[in-house]
């Protein structure tokens, strides 16, 4: 039986992530949002696009949680995005109502799926979703760390001039300031950072992957980073769908390790 995945917020994180997993073929989606029409228009234009991509792929947009039964996993990105000068927690009050309906709906028709949480602030909606929802642990994550180490990869390249490709960093922690960069552990062709690049190119490098969602911000001034996110959204939920037992950064819910407990 083909795999399904539903998408709560068809902003432009939630329809990007769609055409992102619609390229990977490797479930059929719905794409849910409050905005009536939105979603069918999006959904619409994407169906369209199967044709010129080879792709078959059944892709639904609907404003009724009834159209997401029997998903396998439901990706939430619905909430209000950050605006230039605000940070991750600005966006708490308003997202954790979102979030938290969000959840309670989705599980009246897919009580068995897994939730992947994009909206911010992101830890704390991970761990609303968990309660929200009544979820054990294991049917939650929070997709943070695949997109900061992506950036980080990014800056690296571009710093040296060379291909992503050869770049292997890994970013741990909250998706915020708090975000841990693990220069040690992150290297160019198996070659340690801190063996290629000096210090103060390297903490150029780490401050910037930590301020990286607010430059795009900066820079667009009408809405947040997109492409990047709804890119990892799809690897990760083609990692969970497939069970490849991809090691990736993520946010998860700890209990007891590293000495923490009940927080993502």
């Amino acid at each position: 039986m083909t795999a399904k995945i539903s998408i709560i917020g068809a902003g432009m994180t939630g329809s990007t992530s769609a055409a992102w997993l619609a390229e990977r073929e490797i479930a059929d989606l719905v794409l849910m949002d409050v905005v009536e029409g939105m979603p069918q228009g999006k959904a619409l234009d994407l169906l369209e696009a199967m044709p010129v991509l080879g792709k078959d792929v059944a892709v639904v947009g609907s404003n009724d949680y009834a159209a997401t039964k029997g998903s396998d996993i439901v990706v939430i990105t619905a909430g209000i995005p950050r605006k230039p000068g605000m940070s991750r927690e600005d966006l708490l009050t308003t997202n954790a109502e979102i979030v938290g309906k969000a959840t309670r709906e989705s599980l009246k028709y897919s009580p068995e799926a897994i939730f992947v949480v994009l909206t911010n602030p992101l830890d704390t909606m991970a761990y609303l979703t968990m309660k929200a929802g009544k979820l054990p642990p294991q049917r939650v994550v929070g997709q943070a760390g695949i997109l900061d180490s992506a950036r980080m990869r990014a800056f690296v390249a571009m710093e040296l001039g060379i291909s992503v490709e050869n770049v292997a960093c890994y970013v741990l922690g909250g998706h915020g300031d708090e975000m841990v960069p693990l220069t040690r552990h992150s290297n160019v062709a198996g070659i340690p950072l801190n063996e290629i690049l000096p210090p103060d190119r390297l903490a150029a490098i780490v401050e910037r992957t930590r301020k990286g969602g607010g430059e795009i911000i900066s820079l667009l001034k009408t809405g947040s980073a997109y492409y990047a996110p709804a890119a990892a959204i799809a690897q990760m939920t083609e990692a969970i769908l497939k069970d490849k037992h991809l090691i990736v950064p993520a946010a998860a819910y700890m209990q007891g390790e590293y000495g923490l407990k009940d927080m993502f």
